[in-house]
């Protein structure tokens, strides 16, 4: 599904190397979770894959389902299916919600060659996924994000992901700044997208997250680099022990 092959990447501003060979494959069905220390290129990835400027790809490659993502303008990654929830979600005043939520679900569907979907079709479904995620009608009608407290604007992330229904999805620190209550929410909106057809790729610092979405696999990134593969138990050992010992076994 996703497959990341030896990617190199530089941020373009300070000429510096963030990203020093990245190899993974996300398969269909499978939640990855990625951990590692501030700084590591965990974030940088997610980016990358999204097609956030100020990146400069300088040797590797990045598939969905085949198609090079590399090549693709940022909504072109969309449409082929790539999701990204932002670690910090930016309002958009005078926007509605759900007239931003029906743009991007027909924009999707129009690049696939699919019609439009009906305003009566849409206001039914997206009640339905809303309610899962315990929005409430009120929500929808404000500007997107605006006046949002964190939980919101999180859960506002998973409610535009279920409507998008996307292939891969990308969860970039959903966790910060969340309380318990509204990460267990936001963590039911994500295992109710769970199915064999859907990957996803779950960034955080901290086990809590992973104790709601069960990863089958964990990854440790450190200095660019994916050094520890492993199962759930590995996001336990980190939260018991910290990175050290597994940096210094890399040093």
């Amino acid at each position: 599904m996703l497959e990341i092959k030896n990617l190199h990447v530089d941020l373009e501003e300070e000429d510096k190397a963030i990203l020093k060979g990245v190899n993974l494959t996300v398969e269909a069905g499978k939640v990855h979770a990625i951990m590692g220390p501030n700084g590591s290129g965990k974030s940088t990835l997610s980016y990358v894959l999204s097609g956030r400027g100020g990146y400069r790809v300088t040797q590797g490659s990045a598939t969905l389902d085949g198609a090079d993502l590399l090549a693709m303008e940022p909504e072109e990654r969309a449409a082929a299916g790539l999701f990204l929830a932002f670690q910090y979600p930016v309002e958009i005043p005078g926007v509605g919600n759900m007239t931003f939520l029906r743009t991007a679900v027909n924009a999707q569907r129009k690049a696939r060659g699919e019609e439009e979907i009906s305003a009566a079709d849409f206001l039914k479904l997206v009640r339905e996924k809303a309610k899962t995620l315990r929005i409430d009608a009120e929500m929808l009608k404000r500007p997107v994000n605006v006046g949002f407290s964190g939980g919101e604007k999180k859960r506002n992330e998973i409610l535009q992901m279920a409507m998008l229904s996307p292939r891969m999805c990308i969860l970039d620190e959903t966790d910060s700044g969340l309380d318990v209550d509204a990460m267990k929410l936001v963590a039911e909106g994500v295992n109710a997208l769970r199915d064999e057809n859907r990957g996803f790729l779950v960034i955080t610092h901290y086990q809590r997250l992973l104790d709601h979405i069960v990863p089958d696999v964990v990854h440790i990134m450190a200095d660019g680099r994916i050094i520890r593969t492993g199962g759930p138990e590995l996001a336990l050992e980190v939260e018991k022990n910290g990175y050290a010992d597994l940096l210094a076994e890399e040093a």
